[in-house]
């Protein structure tokens, strides 16, 4: 039963992840300007900003699903703003032909994980997304085993998917020149700028 709960929570993970958003297309970009690693440490962000969410939902923690979801319109604000700020500096960035090396090497791995972990924590309706889920899964807050498992089940999910892509795509990162890679930074730009006036204009509206 355990195991099953686990593996439930493994599939709700992947779930999640797999569809293409802002997070799916600054994975794929840095995995292809930076390398595999740069952009599974990236996904591995969006998987821990899950598992917190996915643990707040599990765990039954209402004052602070609710005092986040009440501050959805600042969240996504916030995350608007910075997926514009994303955009504008990936645009403006020059592809590499490869990675940094030494302390500038971890300040960017560090960077890569903590922009995502910040970006995918401005959307708090994910909350609501997990609570609906669980219990559609008979997982009732209060049952703590029950509870760890499928979150732990959710983060490996998140993080199996975000593995697998960042493998499969740096498989073209090898084939690719410097030219190629910087229209591939223009692209990612334009659609990160896409999605963040989208949430800004959400927001206003």
């Amino acid at each position: 039963m355990d195991l099953l709960v686990y593996l439930r929570g493994m599939i709700l993970g992947l779930a999640i992840a797999a569809p293409v958003g802002p997070i799916g297309v600054l994975c794929i970009r840095r995995t292809l300007t930076a390398g595999r690693l740069y952009g599974l440490l990236s996904g591995i962000g969006a998987a821990t900003a899950d598992a917190v969410y996915g643990s707040i939902a599990a765990f039954g923690l209402t004052v602070v699903s609710r005092f986040l979801v009440g501050q959805q319109l600042w969240l996504q604000v916030i995350g608007g703003c910075f997926l514009c700020y994303l955009g504008i500096r990936t645009w403006r960035s020059k592809a590499a032909d490869s990675p940094p090396q030494g302390a500038g090497k971890a300040r960017k791995l560090l960077g890569a994980y903590t922009s995502t972990l910040a970006l995918t924590l401005t959307n708090p309706m994910t909350i609501i997304s997990f609570v609906s889920i669980f219990a559609g899964m008979g997982i009732a807050a209060g049952s703590h085993v029950a509870s760890m498992l499928i979150v732990f089940g959710v983060f490996c999910g998140s993080a199996l998917w975000w593995l697998l892509l960042s493998v499969c795509v740096g498989h073209f990162r090898e084939k690719m020149d410097t030219k190629l890679l910087g229209w591939i930074n223009r692209f990612s730009a334009i659609i990160m700028l896409g999605f963040g006036v989208f949430a800004l204009y959400q927001a206003m509206n």
